[in-house]
């Protein structure tokens, strides 16, 4: 009777201490207590959403920049993510809802979106964020006392822009600042090939065989502002949306009956380079050392 117990204790121990030592534990649990919330509008069907703000941070980081970015960059990401966050609630306070959930703000996946996307690997790959952003809680970028505009963008050509380049304010802590780390971003180059016709149609421009390009303006990096093509004047921005190309940095040239168009970067170019945060942190750099890089002469304050 006794070897009958002795083995039906070792039956159901030793499967129970197989999952403790083996079987990886489940996803981190925020140690924050927060009230306070942000309002998501889904671009899609419209509906705003109350989330955890904290909660939204992951949601945003998860979905801005990849979980294989070593973790000092999602820490850089986490601060610029919170702070541009707080600074368009600042701005929204008469409006029903405080940000986007796409690109139009920043992007915000939900926790189901994730699970779908990560499958299998979704406990690691949220373990990591949420590692950053409990390491950085609370925490956000000031200029002069003021919480900034924590602008960012995926891949610079080089450098990153000037605000006032791209944009229209001249803000004193977007200024262009080196990104020399950038060339290792798999869209750093990239090149786009259009049917002469299907060229002019997505530009809304009348059909003529001849292609003729001048480039009437340029930022100080060398991004396209604006160009006339066959005498119409065009924004180069305006022509990277219409072609769905990454960047306005561009050259385009002419092959008989196709229009070959070669581009650098990805992104508007204005605040941190993600792929240069990245870059920054493998080469030893800590996060605030890189918010510090890219957002010149700001401080990092925590709530």
């Amino acid at each position: 009777m006794k070897k009958l117990i002795i083995v039906a204790l070792l039956v159901v121990i030793i499967p129970f201490l197989f999952v403790k030592i083996f079987v990886k534990t489940d996803e981190i649990k925020f140690k924050y207590v927060t009230n306070n919330i942000i309002r998501v509008k889904d671009e899609k069907t419209g509906i705003i959403n109350e989330v955890p703000f904290e909660d939204y941070i992951k949601g945003v980081v998860a979905g801005e920049m990849p979980a294989t970015f070593e973790l000092e960059a999602l820490k850089a990401q986490a601060v610029a993510s919170r702070s541009y966050a707080m600074y368009q609630m600042t701005a929204t306070k008469d409006r029903e809802y405080d940000v986007l959930n796409t690109t139009a703000n920043q992007v915000y996946l939900t926790d189901q979106e994730l699970k779908e996307n990560w499958k299998e690997e979704y406990p690691e790959k949220i373990n990591k964020i949420k590692e950053a952003i409990a390491e950085t809680s609370g925490e956000y970028l000031t200029y002069e006392g003021k919480v900034i505009n924590a602008m960012f963008f995926s891949t610079s050509v080089g450098a990153t822009e000037n605000s006032e380049e791209v944009f229209v304010s001249a803000l004193p802590y977007l200024r262009s600042v080196d990104s020399k780390w950038d060339e290792a971003s798999p869209a750093y180059t990239d090149t786009y090939t259009f049917t002469l016709e299907e060229f002019y149609k997505k530009l809304n421009l009348q059909y003529n065989q001849t292609l003729t390009i001048e480039v009437t303006s340029k930022t100080s990096t060398g991004r396209t502002r604006t160009l006339k093509i066959n005498g119409t004047e065009i924004n180069g921005r305006d022509l990277a949306t219409k072609l769905n190309l990454r960047s306005n940095y561009f050259d385009i040239v002419q092959n008989e009956n196709n229009v070959t168009i070669t581009t650098k970067g990805f992104g508007h170019g204005v605040g941190m380079s993600q792929y240069g945060a990245n870059g920054m942190a493998k080469e030893g750099y800590k996060y605030d050392q890189i918010l510090k890089h890219y957002y010149q002469n700001t401080e990092i304050k925590k709530n």
